[in-house]
């Protein structure tokens, strides 16, 4: 296991600024929208499927970004990823990808996994409509990240990293959110794989930032920067991907294609009591510490568009693994 510098942050969390309250009301309102009005998303749920395509297209579009569409087959039906674009002033060649996964699972209206990060990410688009980043930041919303597509080639991500890996894109970072709404101050609610109870805390209420060993200097990059300018405590660290939980989301698909990507995750069944249950509702969303997230990662973004180098551009194609994800 490689740590990160720096401490997590401990003591009492700051008041929700008037910036973050805003950002706040937008994450309840979009996270209502998916896992309430339009709720289960996935093939079984087609039209649950379709609904929240067009909803981040259209959320897209009200904050002045075109909304792109990646269409692609999977069980004869027409999904697809949702792109939106904002170009880069000085490196425009040099790109950063933001993504989210948009199904959820059978069953599942989905608030937290993975509700709570697409509406993330749609905000973290809105906080960053008007700058001039020096380099590309693409918003993907990806589908069918859910079994019995996870890790297939009918896996959303997979077929937008491939196909980004196929022109030659030059994606210097990626940063995979992945169920990132749910906070507990209750002792014992943290669970990991062995032996990783011994290092890491047994309290969830921290922001997790994960990566495989190859993509350990953006890992770093992006914690030291969130310490920095976030006040909320956070762990972190680059482990093996044989590691339970290191390859469970769309990260994997960029690993594939050797690009260096991380995830930011509440750690999901490690912590959520929900997680792909019916019972993964808006109301079990922990909105303020999302949103303190949320704004925290915005600043983290700022800071990728502008170091250089961010991370190292190359790394060296992961080879084919079986799926290990149970769901």
């Amino acid at each position: 296991m490689i740590k990160v510098p720096g401490k997590s942050f401990t003591g009492e969390l700051p008041p929700l600024t008037a910036a973050e309250l805003l950002i706040r009301s937008e994450l309840q309102r979009d996270i209502e929208n998916l896992a309430g009005l339009i709720g289960q998303r996935n093939i079984w749920r087609y039209k649950g499927l379709a609904a929240a395509a067009d909803f981040i297209e259209s959320s897209l579009d009200k904050t002045c970004y075109e909304g792109r569409r990646q269409n692609f087959t999977a069980q004869n039906k027409i999904c697809y990823n949702v792109e939106a674009v904002l170009r880069g002033a000085r490196f425009p060649e040099q790109i950063i990808v933001i993504g989210a996964h948009y199904d959820s699972v059978f069953g599942c209206p989905g608030a937290n996994d993975n509700g709570s990060a697409v509406a993330a990410t749609l905000a973290l688009a809105r906080c960053l409509a008007d700058k001039k980043p020096a380099r590309t930041l693409r918003f993907v919303f990806f589908a069918n990240e859910e079994p019995p597509f996870f890790q297939t080639d009918e896996m959303g991500s997979l077929i937008y990293a491939k196909s980004c890996r196929a022109k030659g894109d030059d994606i210097v970072a990626m940063l995979c959110l992945e169920c990132i709404g749910y906070y507990t101050e209750h002792p014992n609610t943290q669970k990991y794989p062995f032996p990783f109870n011994f290092v890491y805390p047994s309290t969830g209420n921290f922001i997790g930032f994960v990566s495989n060993f190859a993509s350990g200097k953006l890992l770093h990059t992006v914690v030291t920067s969130f310490r920095e300018k976030c006040q909320f405590p956070s762990e972190a660290g680059a482990v093996p991907e044989i590691v339970p939980g290191v390859t469970w989301s769309d990260q994997w698909s960029f690993w594939q294609q050797g690009y260096p990507a991380i995830m930011i995750t509440d750690t999901a069944p490690f912590r959520y009591p929900y997680y792909h249950e019916p019972e993964d509702t808006p109301d079990k969303i922990s909105y303020d510490h999302l949103t303190r997230v949320v704004f925290g990662l915005s600043q983290v973004i700022a800071d990728l568009t502008e170091l250089t180098p961010p991370v190292d551009k190359k790394i060296q194609a992961a080879q084919p693994q079986s799926p290990v994800y149970p769901g």
